[in-house]
């Protein structure tokens, strides 16, 4: 297949380019497999572009999921190539790896056009801009950047570390659609990463969303996948409550009134959540509500 000039100037990403290189079939994101895979790359792959027309696409991964390179190989209609390697890491003197390696300019293109970008892209990459098929690209991220199985207590989880607030604001909605499960993510304070986590019925009902069968995933992260049907919750453990979150009328009243028992009649809360939250409003952790309007006033007990 002929590799295509750059064009001259600064590159655009429009709509319009890249549905004029989804027609050609490679890379049609409503097609589980290529989305699966361009999950998998914007979380593992990097995008390098050399002088000139020179560069490449690698994925570098461990060589026990080698077979999910191959499985790339044969659904890019271009050459490229699948090595190993034995390294020295932090972690260990001898890390075998494997990696796929395209170098292709027309496939690199119509990588960067569907939102693949070049370079560092871990606070950069979102979800595709065209149609998509959703629960194959998100396996594709949890694949390769996200955890599934049993916690040491033995209960289900499904988790996912990405820096991309797009992302994992993206995984968030995907699960409170389809478990009402709700999440708001915050980037921890060590390595401003997100680390989105679900589980017991909630991680059961996305994994098996996720890893429904004859899908494209790592075999390991399948089999994870299917060891959490077995859980069941025991009758002794009770479903934890959904959270009510704090409305500005509740924080004034707590700042007006303290923790007492006007507070506690009015706001209709346990005396653990109003300590803790006006101990946070005191400190500054948390916002101070905007002062009410004029001629407005909450009713009590709403």
């Amino acid at each position: 297949m002929a590799e295509r000039e750059p064009s001259s100037g600064a590159h655009q990403d429009t709509l319009d380019d890249v549905l004029s290189v989804r027609s050609t079939g490679f890379i049609n994101l409503e097609d589980p497999n290529y989305a699966y895979m361009y999950g998998f790359l914007q979380a593992d792959g990097h995008l390098a572009q050399g002088v000139g027309n020179k560069g490449s696409l690698t994925v570098e991964i461990n060589v026990r999921d080698i077979e999910i390179l191959r499985a790339f190989q044969r659904l890019t209609p271009y050459n490229s190539s699948i090595s190993e390697r034995v390294r020295a890491t932090n972690f260990t003197e001898t890390h075998h790896s494997a990696t796929w390696t395209l170098c292709s300019l027309e496939a690199r293109n119509t990588l960067h056009q569907l939102g693949l970008p070049y370079g560092r892209k871990s606070k950069k990459i979102a979800p595709p801009r065209v149609a998509f098929s959703r629960r194959d690209y998100l396996r594709g991220v949890i694949d390769a950047d996200g955890s599934i199985g049993l916690t040491g207590q033995g209960y289900p989880f499904v988790s996912l570390t990405t820096a991309s607030t797009a992302v994992g604001v993206h995984l968030c909605r995907y699960t409170r659609q389809l478990t009402g499960a709700k999440r708001i993510i915050k980037r921890n304070t060590r390595d401003a990463i997100y680390n989105v986590a679900y589980t017991k019925e909630a991680a059961m009902r996305l994994a098996e969303d996720l890893y429904y069968p004859g899908c494209l995933a790592l075999e390991r992260k399948r089999t994870s996948a299917a060891s959490l049907a077995s859980w069941k919750r025991p009758a002794d453990m009770k479903v934890a409550p959904p959270r009510r979150r704090w409305k500005d009328w509740e924080d004034r009243v707590l700042l007006t009134a303290g923790n007492s028992a006007d507070a506690a009649q009015i706001l209709g809360r346990t005396v653990a959540s109003r300590s803790l939250r006006l101990w946070r409003l005191r400190t500054g952790q948390i916002a101070l509500p905007p002062q009410e309007p004029l001629g407005h006033q909450e009713p009590l007990g709403s």
